[in-house]
């Protein structure tokens, strides 16, 4: 028997719980479930005023529910307002009733949306234009809404409920109206601003090209100056080496054509220390703009500094006291060891000119950590980091502040004309800047001068040679080895083919890379490729790369007198890669071929 206190579909419920049992047991059960749909009436009821009351407190928000199947459109008297619909109406009017409301321009885009959330997208959120009330505002108006729905599935997958709220942001949106307009209204004041900066730079720019002309003729002069130093110095120099290279060599052709042919020794001797002493003076200049290629490796500078103490004695002479301090834990430096001697040798010459009465000489050696970046005017500031600090130190008439300031520019000495270049602390200086280290000077007038060249420590702990024994000849080829001579200076292409073919090796000359990349792309055996750096077009570096992708593994020695800003050294060095800068021996590029060709 049905009870008519139950829920509508408990009696069936109550049914399936009681089938076995006797009346009073279905009366007692009936009991209690009706006070637990009570119960659960009483807090939907509930939970319906709050969801009321939170949706009254939310100004301009109205809610629809669409259930799909039975295509009723259930909406709140505040969403049926927004879209010009009688809310007495509401539930009774299909949702195409509503979209009525909707701008012309936004009608489509909607329901589109709508369509696409039904069918697979399960989130609609949409801004939209709804028709405002005319007669409230005099005039049609367009109100902005935000709407937020989600579509409901059944077990199937199948779209059962579309249900969402609708905001309006009119407010909102006529706030963001006024901020573009005041945009515009601050892009027109900057406008203005900007052009009345741009004519007050233009009158900044006028006056100074007129300061500029004005000062046109002392920069002129400047030039000049520093034009004179280069020509009185580097150039007096050089052409007394010319000389004797060229009256050296005249000699001996005279010699020659009168048959004293066992007298000549001495002009060939006469003419190789002057081309020396000419290459000396341009690795100088190289070294001071910082393109003199260096060999950088582990060199210990105690022990560098001990082999060279008999030159520096010799150098100095009797009336200079030398004195050595070196610190015996002294980290090994990464440098060039050639490159570090000539700086030693040239700061003890100039100490020694410094002390021109006698006097003592320092050197000296010690680790320094800086831990943090330190001014070292006029140059550079210090960058922090591990070095070795090489001190050369003198009790010798000093620098006044004048002289100090200008002491590593190039060209700039107190010297006499013919007695100096100029360029000793400006090669110290690149060499220096090369290696990754700095130079301090520390001089005053009257009280002597110190400089302290830093070095950064070498990371290995191995220890070399700093400064290993002369290589002996390089032996001749032993396996017919082939090599490739690419040089654009048919004088030195000459000599370098001349000198493969006394060591027993095959030699293969091509001016440029236009003829040497045929014979890399031919069957022609190619065990290494001498290449110069400063080839016309295609530089040595890049014919280096198109010889690898053709032939794999295939060892280059660059030669090169300059390295531009195109071929740095590091790139120069890769594996199966060397380089040896002119001018050079013919005993030392034998043992560059050798030490190549054998690994």
């Amino acid at each position: 028997m049905n009870d008519p206190t139950l829920a509508p579909g408990a009696d069936t419920l109550l049914d399936a719980l009681c089938a076995s049992a006797g009346l009073a047991e279905r009366t007692h059960l009936a009991q209690q479930l009706r006070l637990l749909c009570q119960a659960q009436a009483v807090e939907l009821e509930a939970c319906q005023a709050r969801l009321q009351s939170a949706l009254s407190a939310s100004e301009g928000v109205g809610t629809w529910d669409w259930n799909i199947r039975s295509d009723r459109f259930e909406v709140d008297g505040r969403f049926a307002l927004m879209h010009q619909v009688d809310p007495s109406e509401a539930g009774r009017r299909p949702i195409d009733d509503y979209l009525q409301a909707v701008h012309p321009d936004d009608r489509g885009r909607v329901a589109r949306q709508i369509r696409a959330c039904l069918h697979g997208q399960d989130d609609f959120r949409q801004e939209y234009r709804l028709r405002g009330n005319a007669e409230a505002e005099g005039a049609e108006q367009w109100r902005w809404m935000l709407a937020h729905g989600r579509c409901l599935r059944d077990k199937h997958g199948r779209p059962a409920r579309f249900m969402g709220a609708a905001l309006d942001i009119t407010e909102r949106k006529q706030q963001e109206q006024r901020l573009r307009e005041l945009n515009e209204n601050l892009e027109l004041r900057v406008a203005e601003r900007t052009q009345a900066l741009a004519e007050l730079n233009q009158r900044l720019q006028d006056e100074m090209q007129a300061h500029a002309r004005s000062e046109e003729a002392l920069r002129h002069a400047q030039k000049m100056e520093a034009v004179g130093q280069l020509t009185g110095g580097i150039a007096h120099d050089f052409n007394n080496m010319l000389t004797g290279v060229i009256g050296s060599l005249d000699l001996l052709k005279r010699y020659l054509d009168a048959g004293r042919a066992a007298e000549v020794g001495r002009f060939v001797d006469a003419a190789t220390g002057s081309a020396q002493r000419a290459a000396a003076l341009t690795h100088r200049l190289l070294a001071f703009s910082r393109r003199q290629p260096l060999d950088r490796r582990r060199v210990e500078p105690n022990a560098l500094i001990l082999m060279l103490r008999e030159l520096m004695l010799r150098t100095t002479g009797e009336q200079i006291h030398l004195e050595l301090a070196l610190q015996e834990d002294t980290w090994a430096v990464e440098t060039d060891a050639n490159q570090l001697e000539n700086a030693l040798l040239n700061l003890v010459i100039n100490a020694r000119d410094a002390m021109p009465g006698g006097g003592t000489l320092r050197i000296s050696s010690r680790n320094l950590q800086m831990s943090e970046p330190r001014d070292n005017t006029p140059m550079e500031r210090i960058r922090p980091g591990p070095y070795v600090m090489l001190s050369v130190s003198d009790n010798g008439m000093g620098m006044p502040e004048s002289v100090r300031a200008k002491a590593f520019e190039p060209f700039f000495t107190t010297k006499p004309t013919g007695q100096g270049t100029g360029l000793g602390l400006s090669m110290i200086y690149g060499f220096a800047q090369q290696s990754g280290g700095h130079v301090i000077l520390e001089s005053n007038a009257g009280s002597g001068t110190t400089v302290n060249l830093l070095l950064p420590r070498h990371r290995d702990p191995a220890s070399l040679d700093p400064s290993p024994a002369q290589e002996p000849r390089a032996p001749v080829a032993v396996g017919g080895e082939s090599v490739l001579v690419v040089e654009d200076d048919p004088a030195v292409r000459l000599l370098i083919l001349n000198l493969l073919d006394e060591l027993g090796y095959q030699g293969h000359p091509a001016a440029d890379a236009d003829v040497a990349v045929p014979l890399l792309e031919s069957n022609l055996r190619i065990d290494l490729l001498v290449t110069d750096v400063g080839l016309p077009g295609t530089n040595g570096r890049q014919l280096a790369e198109i010889a690898r992708r053709l032939r794999p593994g295939i060892k280059v020695l660059f030669m090169t007198g300059y390295v531009g800003q195109d071929a740095t050294t590091d790139e120069m060095q890769d594996a199966g890669m060397a380089i040896v800068s002119k001018p050079f021996t013919l005993d030392a590029l034998a043992r560059y071929l050798h030490g190549m060709l054998k690994g």
